[in-house]
């Protein structure tokens, strides 16, 4: 990347505690213009990883390496070469001391700098914990046991929060206990902060260490009023998916919206194309129902699919078309991400099921064709090569002539990795989500049938005979045939359990009330 000066500069980005949803604005901008990345070590894998999506497809991405002033020499030396140096940081960078020391050695020359603040390690993660810390409050950084001053930790008033790493805790726990701190103190230690696998236990100071047991890494503990307030307060690991690993067997293109909204409930998607979209064999039939679109040819079209919304737009583009082509055409759709799908490039459906949204609810509400109100009688059906006919047959059977196109083949995709496979006959996923026949048929043809464990999710009617048909329990099936239903009724399902798992008699782990990604999986 060319720049017009020849001295760059360097931006301390805080990135928070661990949820790339923390990082601020501030702090993408600055990435999105860097030429350089030089992290953390301990920056979680997901946080690194959302924040090289926003940045340049050329950036250099290092890790930072050495004492302060080592890494100081390699942030100067970029900004110095006219290159912008984006210093990211775990937290709030003012908040630990070797940061503010890169900080202190980079203010001593003439290399213009800039600090972006992040949400600070402990805040977040008792934020995100359910622990509020109050205004009067004292948090510690916990670089050196042996430098601690147990006693003034002790007499402070407020709450006190510590972060520090697993194998320090020990220390710490016997650290306070000389200090006067009551062995029945209630505290909260906290591992994974603001990720997916967040895992919370509630303890005291006595039994710390074995409710920490499977921590590693950066804890935080909690120590004052808030922790009792955690019970009411847990939201992030209180969702009814948190933990929860599911399969989404969806094409690449699609199973982002939905990946999203799993996250949005707790869930760790994984998602596992099983389906790849190619362009029909040949392209002969599209062509000539795009040339009757612009001729008007067609009364209606309707559109069956998102994929079907995609394959004719591409073909638009081949033509030099834009929306305009669709002057004088009602379109149907057969449900709202399909309807979405069309919004999004600048047409409104005038049809869509009123009751379930499939062909078969669509072609309930669909008029008959009327010789006085209907100047044309062609309806264009662009569709995938293995659909079903019953909805161009029962157009026909209302009077209308129906140009049933292939717009886009489906293929089954390639095997999943060996592990992925594992896992899915295994139990290794706590549920799967169906969007269709196909992705039914291909999943268990690429990887074998989902463990008799694994909760089984479809979005209709005619996705849960395919499951039923090869063997499968179908244990969700929304009211309302699309994604965001689907997702929702899984949620609601996993409430139930966890109702009902509440209910049965449970040994606790000594001295630990834990709740995270473990207790989130619920037997079944």
């Amino acid at each position: 990347m060319t720049r017009r000066s020849t001295t760059g500069r360097i931006t301390f980005v805080g990135a928070g505690p661990g949820d790339p949803g923390l990082l601020t604005r501030r702090a993408l901008d600055a990435v999105a213009d860097a030429d350089h990345i030089l992290h953390d070590r301990s920056l979680p894998a997901t946080l690194l990883a959302a924040v090289v999506a926003g940045a340049p497809a050329e950036v250099e991405v290092s890790v930072a390496e050495g004492a302060a002033g080592d890494v100081a020499k390699v942030l100067l030396s970029g900004a110095r070469s006219g290159r912008t140096v984006a210093r990211l940081v775990a937290g709030d960078p003012l908040t630990a001391e070797s940061i503010v020391r890169e900080v202190q050695a980079v203010a001593r020359t003439s290399v213009p700098f800039e600090v972006v603040p992040g949400v600070p390690l402990a805040e977040g993660v008792t934020g995100y914990a359910g622990a509020p810390t109050g205004g009067l409050r004292t948090t510690v950084e916990v670089r050196d046991v042996t430098a601690l001053d147990f006693d003034a930790m002790v007499a402070v008033p407020g709450s006190l929060t510590l972060t520090l790493d697993a194998g320090d805790l020990p220390a710490v726990r016997d650290g306070l206990l000389a200090a006067g701190m009551s062995g029945q103190a209630t505290v909260l230690v906290t591992g994974d902060g603001t990720t997916d696998t967040q895992s919370t236990s509630v303890s005291t100071l006595d039994g710390i260490v074995d409710a920490a047991i499977g921590l590693y890494g950066t804890l935080v503990v909690s120590i004052g009023a808030g922790v009792g307030l955690r019970d009411k307060l847990s939201w992030w690991e209180s969702r009814p998916l948190y933990g929860w690993k599911v399969l989404v067997p969806r094409t690449k293109e699609q199973a982002g919206a939905m990946s999203a909204q799993l996250r949005g409930w707790g869930a760790i998607p994984e998602e596992v194309p099983t389906i790849a979209v190619e362009p029909p064999r040949t392209p002969a039939q599209m062509e000539r129902a795009i040339k009757g679109l612009v001729t008007g040819r067609y009364e209606w079209v309707i559109f069956t699919s998102t994929n079907a919304v995609k394959a004719v737009w591409e073909k638009f583009a081949e033509f030099g078309l834009d929306a305009r082509a669709f002057a004088g055409v009602k379109i149907a759709c057969v449900g709202d991400a399909t309807a979405k799908a069309v919004e999004a490039f600048g047409v409104k459906a005038e049809l869509l099921p009123s009751g379930e949204q499939s062909s078969d609810g669509l072609l309930a509400d669909f008029p008959p064709y009327d010789e006085v109100l209907d100047p044309i009688d062609r309806i264009l059906l662009p569709r995938a090569d293995i659909a079903t006919e019953t909805l161009a047959a029962g157009l026909i059977e209302r009077g209308w002539e129906v140009d049933d196109v292939t717009a886009y083949r489906t293929v089954r995709a390639a095997p999943p990795p060996a592990p992925i496979r594992d896992a899915i006959k295994s139990g290794g996923f706590d549920a799967v989500l169906f969007t269709s026949s196909s992705t039914v048929r291909n999943l268990v043809g690429i990887a074998g049938k989902p463990h008799a464990r694994t909760v089984v999710a479809c979005i209709g009617p005619k996705t849960a005979d395919t499951a039923r048909e090869l063997g499968l329990r179908v244990d969700v099936q929304p009211e309302t045939a699309n994604v965001p239903s689907l997702v929702e009724s899984l949620a609601e399902y996993a409430l139930e359990l966890r109702e009902k798992l509440a209910a049965l008699p449970t040994k606790p782990r000594r001295g630990a009330k834990a709740q995270g990604p473990t207790a989130g999986r619920l037997a079944r």
